[in-house]
């Protein structure tokens, strides 16, 4: 089977479909992958030839400050969000989908597998099948299809638990879409016009689950919510492997091995611009119990960029291996990435989330929903809430117990056989 993997130029994005096509190459299939240059490396070292897109597709979406200024000067909200579906997602559309022909000219593949962020596949998807391979979409966030309550997605609500708060929920939509679906539909449609598509006629995202010819949702169903009327593409196949080695052991790993409580304090690799937002009171919050090592990692971003005293608590590094780590985790707080916070349930950790940016709201909104954590609903919480809240989740065994759960679900589940089950079962199917 031949298989080209195309990505958002996002370690978040990439780094899922890198374990895919890692896991393909070890079955002994081709893959090919194509992204920004900025990720040829990683497209590289799992063994896949590399491809990089045109022109202003070819960016490090990691740099955002820089290639959108206005974009950091924006606070977060419906504006900030329209501004990035437009100006960040939609406009690559155009160089997206030439790369994408470009590379299948030369590398006619049975299987394109691409992220949830990846919009450059739309005009394949809104063409006749028979023009097209198989078409596979990762879920590298939350399932984004219409909610059953009516809610709008990217808003933090929980499932709606009677007719006044679906009432509630049908007003919220309509604000949203007014300032932010329909003007980013009409964004879309106006692009995929000049590429001679018929415009979209659904929300975009529900149109990107509901579209290919299989959606992977890289969680368990306990950690989404529930709908009766989910699109026959999605398929819920669990948290991939950790890629092993991927960081060297830290010099102080032995401590994690003493009878105090890990901490472990992450911003992931997006949304780390900022170190005051949770990293800084996360510290200032646990330097004085005696009970916790924390532990932080500043995703690739120099230690230094963490504002304020460092205590004596605190073990600070740029990347480490999850693999080694995680199973030493008692709680993990986060700004709410969807990988890392599928991995750690995975590994029964339970959690402590604060964020609203992205799908982040969300996330965490899923996190205390499902009862594995808490969501504390803020973008920038107080060492105060973050303390109560962390040692709330460690002394409480409910937490613990929820996300043992959890974690068992996903061990029930062995997603690299599902996944390349799936993927030869598209690729098989007859072209009319």
């Amino acid at each position: 089977m031949r298989v080209l993997i195309a990505s958002t130029p996002l370690a978040g994005h990439l780094n899922p479909l890198l374990a895919i096509g890692r896991a393909l190459i070890q079955e002994g299939h081709e893959v090919v992958g194509l992204s920004a240059t900025v990720m040829r490396d990683r497209i590289e070292t799992i063994g896949a030839a590399f491809h990089a897109f045109a022109g202003p597709a070819n960016v490090d979406l990691s740099d955002r400050d820089r290639l959108f200024p206005e974009w950091k000067k924006m606070p977060p909200g419906l504006e900030r969000q329209r501004f990035v579906m437009e100006h960040i997602y939609i406009d690559a559309i155009p160089a997206q989908h030439e790369s994408l022909l470009r590379v299948l000219q030369a590398f006619p593949a049975d299987v394109v597998i691409v992220d949830n962020f990846l919009f450059g596949i739309l005009p394949m998807l809104l063409g006749p099948r028979s023009k097209r391979p198989a078409v596979v979409v990762g879920g590298t966030m939350l399932l984004p299809c219409h909610r059953d309550d009516g809610a709008p997605n990217f808003a933090g609500l929980p499932p709606a638990i009677d007719d006044t708060q679906r009432e509630e929920y049908a007003a919220i939509f309509k604000t949203f879409h007014k300032v932010i679906g329909d003007p980013v539909r009409r964004y879309l449609n106006t692009c995929l016009a000049g590429l001679d598509v018929e415009p979209l006629s659904m929300d975009l995202f529900h149109a990107v689950v509901a579209l290919p010819d299989a959606y992977l949702q890289l969680t368990v169903p306990s950690f989404e919510y529930p709908r009766q009327n989910l699109p026959a593409s999605v398929h819920f196949v669990g948290t991939l492997p950790i890629v092993p080695n991927q960081a060297p052991l830290p010099p102080w790993a032995h401590e994690l091995g003493d009878a105090r409580k890990v901490v472990f304090v992450t911003q992931g690799t997006l949304s780390n611009f900022d170190f005051s937002q949770l990293v800084q009171p996360a510290l200032a919050a646990l330097a004085n119990e005696p009970d916790v090592l924390v532990v932080v990692t500043t995703g690739g971003r120099p230690l230094d960029a963490i504002p304020g005293p460092v205590p004596g608590n605190a073990r600070l590094a740029r990347y480490l291996p999850f693999e080694w780590l995680l199973p030493k985790v008692d709680v993990l707080v986060t700004n709410g990435g969807y990988g890392s916070v599928n991995q750690a349930l995975s590994f029964g950790v339970p959690i402590v989330g604060a964020g609203l940016t992205e799908d982040k709201a969300d996330v965490n909104a899923r996190i205390a929903w499902s009862g594995v954590g808490i969501d504390l609903g803020t973008n920038t919480p107080s060492p105060q809430a973050l303390r109560e809240a962390v040692r709330t989740v460690l002394d409480d065994p409910i937490y613990r117990l929820l996300a043992s759960s959890m974690a068992e679900e996903y061990r029930r589940i062995d997603t690299t056989s599902v996944i390349s089950r799936i993927l030869k079962e598209v690729s098989a199917v007859p072209v009319e």
